[in-house]
């Protein structure tokens, strides 16, 4: 499935085909999830089949007590009535304690099946290609985490014990009543009918009005993620109050859908209740006109009024659980089609082992696109020598940033293919490609955690001392020091805050650390300062020493430093040779350096 289907989901209208493999999809992901804890939900059904039938046989042992129990004792025999009572007694004493047993034992599936599910969403979404990530919104990958796992949760905290108990109940009540008077029965199986009628009603309207305040929620979920992610540009450009009109829309939205499904409740919780006191008053005539004329025992008809009173009390809860079924239903879609999702780099199913790298980078016939309409690289050929520092540079949308993320194999070319020493990334290790090829982006992002954690992401096992000489090497050593706790400073606490320069120093340790054989800069060095800039590229220099460099720079400081300069338009290569080469020349390159030097002037 395409992430524009999954996005497509977030609406709530949706054709009959569609709705059926949507629900067929979820119904797999239930199985599967329900598959390796069947031993448990046996054992844990036989349970709460006992217990129930242990709380419905009260009212049949009350008519036995009264029609049999009660002459006895009359006539001096108290045993009949004993048993009766201690019978009683005991069918309630073993309900609870089942009852108890079956809490615990459902508790403890629903926890499974919630850990399971977590986690599958949390390595499935981790697992997922890059293009996945830049169109499905942080925000909904939330929502599946938190608003749709909440919904799932209560289902099978509450919901699930709602149904069995009262499905159940139900159930052996009706049996229970056609044993004790079969004239009874019947008109209990008559009322079924109109109940049934209004529960179709309900389930019909209720799951539109259920998916629409998923979608709802989903959108309130976005919105103020976003928001707060983006609140510097809130800040500085001032927009708190179209945000706050635009929130408020949402959050109307949201009321006005929950509104609907009350609405609903309010027609269908009313009308359970009138289904079951007429049902109850016509048991009473029926049963009374019976009793009068002797073919209907009082006790009978007080265990079949007792059941009746029973059979519609489950109604409620089971309205209830439809309440928690439809919203869980609804969030499980949505979860359904993230897991359904394939990475669009697909690892090789035979992968070739490349224990010791070169760094020999080449792009054969190589052909990218985004989308159909959006080709980024035409047929572009290139070869890196291993151990050659090339700088891309050219304007926005040249295709600089596509083709680092093509060596990187964050995409796979739409034809052709991209190597590593003559061996085509799609074939090899994904082991050996990550330790092999690291970029370095202008987002430098920090992990919660110490600096020195976050230096060491780039190769777990690394010494302390490694740490140190890494971030000496990109000159970050000095302000780590200055920091509270210097390596061990919790960069999410307060006075653990770094710079949006520093934090790209740490970036740069870290890359360095993972010692990779191709190092990708895509605008790495945007958020540093003059001096900053200037330490780092002392440390490039040594640190890019015998190593594959791809520098994609605007400042042409940094370009500097490299072997070869290429300069992209429109997807293709219209310079290529040394800086001081093209510097001496009269193409793109010459003027853009005349440009930046006169800036500085």
């Amino acid at each position: 499935m395409s992430v524009t289907g999954v996005m497509g989901e977030e609406r709530d209208d949706f054709s009959r085909a569609e709705s059926r493999q949507i629900r067929q999809r979820s119904i797999a992901l239930l199985s599967s999830l329900l598959r390796p804890l069947w031993g448990r939900v046996t054992v844990t059904a036989l349970v709460v089949v006992l217990s129930t039938a242990a709380q419905v046989v009260g009212p049949a042992l009350i008519a036995i007590g009264i029609d049999n129990g009660l002459p006895a004792a009359l006539n001096a025999d108290w045993m009949p009535l004993w048993l009766t009572v201690a019978g009683y007694l005991a069918a309630g004493i073993m309900g609870a304690v089942l009852i108890s047993s079956y809490t615990v034992m459902s508790a403890r599936i629903s926890q499974a099946i919630l850990l399971d599910l977590r986690k599958r969403v949390f390595l499935h979404t981790q697992r997922l290609s890059l293009d996945f990530h830049e169109n499905y919104t942080s925000g909904r990958i939330i929502a599946r985490q938190t608003s749709d796992l909440d919904s799932i949760r209560e289902l099978l905290d509450s919901g699930i014990n709602q149904l069995v108990r009262g499905g159940l109940y139900m159930g052996f009540i009706t049996v229970a009543m056609f044993l004790v008077d079969w004239v009874s029965g019947l008109l209990l199986l008559i009322a079924l009918v109109p109940l049934a009628v209004l529960f179709r009603w309900f389930q019909r309207r209720s799951q539109a009005g259920f998916r629409r305040t998923r979608v709802a929620s989903a959108r309130l979920i976005v919105k103020f993620v976003e928001t707060m992610t983006g609140i510097r540009a809130v800040k500085a450009f001032r927009t708190e109050k179209r945000n706050e009109e635009v929130f408020g829309e949402h959050v109307e939205e949201y009321r006005d859908a929950n509104a609907k499904v009350i609405q609903l409740f309010g027609t269908f919780e009313p009308g359970l209740i009138l289904l079951g006191n007429v049902t109850l008053a016509a048991l009473l005539l029926v049963g009374g006109l019976r009793v009068a004329d002797g073919q209907l025992a009082i006790g009978a008809l007080l265990a079949v009024l007792l059941y009746s009173r029973q059979f519609f009390a489950p109604v409620e809860e089971l309205a209830m659980f439809y309440n928690s079924y439809q919203s869980a239903a609804a969030a499980l879609e949505k979860i359904s089609g993230v897991l359904e999702e394939r990475p669009s780099v697909q690892d090789p199913t035979t992968p070739i082992d490349l224990w010791q790298a070169k760094g020999g980078v080449g792009f054969d016939g190589v052909e990218f696109a985004y989308t159909e309409d959006r080709v980024v690289l035409p047929s572009f050929d290139l070869q890196i020598p291993a151990g050659q520092t090339i700088a891309l540079v050219g304007s926005t949308g040249a295709g600089k940033s596509t083709l680092a993320k093509l060596i990187s194999r964050f995409y796979d070319p739409t034809q052709g293919r991209v190597s590593l020493d003559g061996v085509d990334l799609r074939r090899l290790h994904p082991k050996d490609l990550r330790r092999a090829i690291v970029m370095v982006t202008q987002e430098a992002y920090l992990f919660s955690g110490t600096v020195g954690g976050n230096i060491a992401l780039g190769k777990p096992d690394a010494t302390r001392d490694e740490i140190v000489a890494a971030a000496k090497a990109v000159g970050a050593h000095d302000f780590i020091e200055r920091l509270p706790d210097g390596y061990e400073t919790d960069v999410n606490k307060r006075g653990g805050r770094v710079s949006a320069g520093q934090r790209q120093l740490i970036s740069f340790a870290r890359a360095f650390l993972a010692d990779p054989v191709v190092l990708i800069l895509d605008e790495a060095t945007a958020s540093l300062d003059i001096p900053s800039e200037r330490l780092v590229q002392e440390g490039l220099q040594t640190l890019l020493a015998d190593r594959t460099a791809v520098i994609i720079a605007h400042r042409l400081s940094t370009v500097a430093i490299a072997d070869r300069v290429l300069v992209m338009e429109h997807g293709r290569i219209v310079e290529d040779g040394a800086p001081e080469e093209l510097i001496a020349g009269t193409g793109s390159f010459a003027r853009m350096h005349a440009a930046w030097r006169d800036s500085l002037v």
